[in-house]
């Protein structure tokens, strides 16, 4: 098993713990990307350790702050409330109950301005690193630890060979891709972690491509 310092030491980071309060802030920033689109209201189901332990570790206050898209060692974090009034954006918290779920886990939803929701579900699972495990009902495995490429697709034959095509012509390589679907034929996520950032033009690229439904780039 390979332990290195920073998972002994924990992140860099604003508050007093790495897995409810660096983590926390992550997951909500990484969920912001994947909404993509402007919000004006977010909701916040904790579950476990979230729920029970979540208020004294300032994790309420990190979510915001990482739905507000700031990071974990920002020296604001602690003025979310205040800054998400600046921005009229409007929140709440409440607890729920999952099967299966890690201790540590947030159901988001992002109220977007189109009328459209985006819920995602994710926990922190501690040194401040994150899994993102569903997206609009859709299974996913998201942990942001390189550049990713977030596709939602029609379950179509050669839209996964179409990606790799844009992908090999880009530059970039494949360092992991994981295609995920409820039902044969119907939608799949595809998780696409790279060895290198991940620019606009080639997520336009890809958008264009028949059968492409959305594309989101996390870059971090």
């Amino acid at each position: 098993m390979n332990i290195s310092l920073f998972d002994v030491l924990g992140p860099v980071m604003i508050g007093p713990s790495s897995s409810h309060t660096a983590g926390a802030a992550k997951l909500a920033r990484v969920a912001r990307i994947i909404a993509q689109k402007p919000f004006h209201r977010v909701r916040f189901g904790l579950h476990g350790s979230f729920a029970k332990t979540g208020l004294g570790h300032g994790t309420q206050l990190a979510l915001l702050a990482g739905a507000l898209g700031l990071s974990e060692d920002d020296e604001h974090l602690a003025n979310a409330e205040r800054l998400a009034q600046q921005a009229g954006l409007s929140y709440e918290f409440y607890e729920v109950e999952l099967e299966d779920a890690h201790e540590n886990t947030a159901v988001i939803t992002f109220f977007c301005d189109d009328g459209t929701t985006v819920q995602v579900i994710g926990c922190s699972v501690g040194g401040g690193r994150i899994k993102i495990t569903e997206i609009d009902g859709l299974p996913a495995n998201i942990r942001a630890e390189s550049p990713t490429l977030l596709i939602t697709q029609n379950d179509r034959p050669g839209v996964v060979g179409a990606v790799s095509g844009a992908l090999a012509e880009s530059g970039l390589n494949i360092a992991i891709m994981r295609v995920s679907r409820e039902t044969k034929g119907d939608v799949a996520n595809c998780v696409i972690e790279t060895d290198g950032s991940i620019g606009d033009e080639l997520v336009e690229r890809i958008r264009r491509l028949p059968n492409i439904r959305s594309v989101r780039a996390i870059n971090i």
